[in-house]
């Protein structure tokens, strides 16, 4: 694994953690994801299979380790892994057309938010049950989060992609 790319991956999970840490609860203890947004990004920066399992499992035990949802510990081991498989498939989907523009990446973050979202809630209820309805949860905490998760996407994406260009990372990583 290249060095450079580690570190860019660390960093990008580090600034998760920290947004994912500072961010207020929503709703039944539920919070906006951001450590998610920066294991897509970090997905659709830097795509191959082992990066996807590295964001995955460490996205996974962050979450796991600052949430703040009953039960959540274990939905986010589950949730994360998962929903970075899956979001590397529709990444992989649309590559082709992708052509690193900033409406595919934010069309992409808002449905593996989605994807994510009813993974974890799915988990949750099994492993533990929910705090309230799961339709409730679905419209007050993970569409909003969805929709929060997009916007910071259109913001960061271009900045980061601009910087990578700048210093060779994304070039040398292939």
């Amino acid at each position: 694994m290249n060095t450079k790319v580690l570190v860019s991956l660390s960093l990008l999970v580090g600034i998760g953690a920290v947004l994912h840490t500072i961010v207020p609860p929503l709703l039944f203890g539920m919070k906006p994801d951001m450590l998610l947004t920066m294991m897509f990004l970090g997905i659709m920066l830097f795509p191959s299979v082992k990066n996807i399992v590295l964001l995955g499992i460490t996205t996974g035990v962050i979450s796991a380790l600052t949430t703040g949802f009953p039960g959540g510990q274990i939905a986010n081991m589950i949730d994360k892994p998962i929903s970075a498989f899956l979001f590397f498939g529709l990444f992989l989907v649309v590559r082709k057309a992708f052509n690193s523009s900033t409406i595919s990446a934010a069309v992409l973050t808002a449905i593996g938010t989605v994807i994510s979202g009813v993974i974890f809630l799915s988990a949750a209820y099994f492993i533990i049950g929910l705090p309230g309805g799961f339709v409730a949860l679905v419209t007050g905490v993970v569409l909003p989060t969805a929709v929060v998760n997009t916007i910071v996407m259109v913001v960061v994406y271009p900045i980061v992609q601009n910087v990578l260009k700048r210093t060779k990372i994304a070039s040398e990583a292939a």
